[in-house]
């Protein structure tokens, strides 16, 4: 409170006003002060009694409030984290463009799948096919989304199966190897690049990748008896958005690559890709897989394989889809097993088959004794593969 200095004549002091719900103090002088002074006090203790205990209850609604909130997110943490003891599942990508990418791509769809198993998951992202088939040989990934060659070479050694398939929006049932030229290169038909064995500058994907090599080796050069690395003037390995960007930069003659990413590579580098045009479109390859390791308990693998083949199907559908767009144009997954990997198996064995026959023996018996092991196990994979699906 403050007050003024006293006037001249000895004037009485002026007061500040009081508090909401406290009168002024009374004056000397009148006959009714006193009683109306207890009056006021009265009243400015009721009405400050009340005033705090509304304040008191406030402050006690927000507090009990925030500790609801706490506990909520509290057991929404629980929910999602790993029960005591339990390890992270790695979770393998399939390189698409870089492993940033890959890994951002990914990550919401992941984020989910944490949530619905109530257990880490940890993605391992990595720039090659090769990188990636090493992690799976050296059992440092649980689960992945890969191609069918590298699926394949992990079912055949018995640690991984196959539990779902990737589905697209346009109701596709695969994609295709391509190669690529530059719009106005002279080369206007595959005939064009035989002719001229040693002139061409290629630029292919690793030897893991079935568009990138499998496909265009068995389809093209090996049944021509050829070897695509020995037949061109010079050979480029790369990722297909590398060698695309070769090809419209003209750094490159000739390049594959397939049509899924192919529609990426428009997306992000719409004046490059004008640049290019398809020469070559092979027969449907199957679209990827996702696999899991054998050794997981039945029930973890059951859980895991429900998570995918339900998701962007339940009533979290739009948002969920929405996700896996980031990925690419991916409608879902379906459920699959192993004999999903069957044409893989058939590509491979065509592939060795047409090598041996194109390659130098020292007798024919030794050529028949390569075919008929290439046969036997080929025979052998499949059989695995029919036996070994749900």
């Amino acid at each position: 409170m403050t007050c003024g200095a006293p006037a001249s004549g000895g004037a009485p002091m002026a007061y500040a006003s009081a508090p909401s719900g406290v009168e002024e103090p009374p004056r000397h002088g009148d006959p009714f002060a006193v009683r109306r002074g207890r009056e006021a006090l009265r009243k400015g203790r009721t009405a400050g009694l009340r005033h705090g205990r509304s304040r008191l209850a406030k402050a006690i609604f927000f507090v009990l409030r925030a500790m609801a909130l706490l506990m909520a997110v509290l057991a929404g943490a629980a929910t999602a984290a790993p029960a005591p003891g339990e390890r992270p599942l790695t979770f393998g990508i399939l390189p698409i463009g870089g492993p940033s990418e890959s890994l951002e791509a990914w990550r919401p769809m992941l984020d989910d799948m944490e949530r619905s198993l109530h257990r880490s998951v940890r993605p391992l992202s990595v720039s090659t096919y090769e990188g990636l088939a090493q992690a799976l040989a050296e059992d440092r990934i649980d689960l992945a989304f890969v191609s069918g060659k590298l699926a394949l070479d992990a079912v055949a050694r018995d640690r991984m199966r196959v539990l779902a398939q990737l589905t697209r929006g346009d109701g596709s049932r695969g994609y295709y190897s391509v190669l690529l030229v530059e719009k106005n290169s002279p080369i206007r038909s595959v005939d064009d690049i035989f002719r001229q064995p040693g002139h061409w500058r290629y630029a292919r994907g690793e030897a893991l990748s079935v568009s990138g090599y499998v496909v265009p080796e068995t389809q093209l050069f090996a049944g021509r008896g050829l070897d695509s690395d020995t037949f061109f003037a010079s050979v480029a390995v790369d990722n297909h958005q590398n060698n695309a960007l070769a090809v419209a930069n003209r750094e490159a003659d000739v390049a594959t690559n397939n049509t899924a990413d192919l529609e990426r590579f428009a997306q992000r580098f719409p004046e490059q890709y004008a640049r290019l045009r398809v020469l070559w479109k092979s027969n449907l390859i199957p679209h990827a897989v996702v696999i899991v390791r054998t050794d997981l308990p039945p029930e973890l693998r059951q859980r895991i394989a429900a998570f995918f083949t339900g998701y962007a199907k339940g009533r979290n559908g739009a948002a969920e889809l929405a996700k896996l767009k980031l990925i690419h144009d991916i409608s879902g997954f379906a459920p699959a097993g192993n004999d999903t990997l069957l044409p893989f198996a058939d590509i491979a064995w065509t592939l060795e088959r047409r090598r041996a026959l194109g390659a130098q023996w020292v007798n024919s018996a030794a050529l028949d004794a390569r075919l008929k092991k290439l046969d036997t196990d080929h025979e052998a994979l499949v059989k695995r593969l029919n036996a070994s699906s749900p």
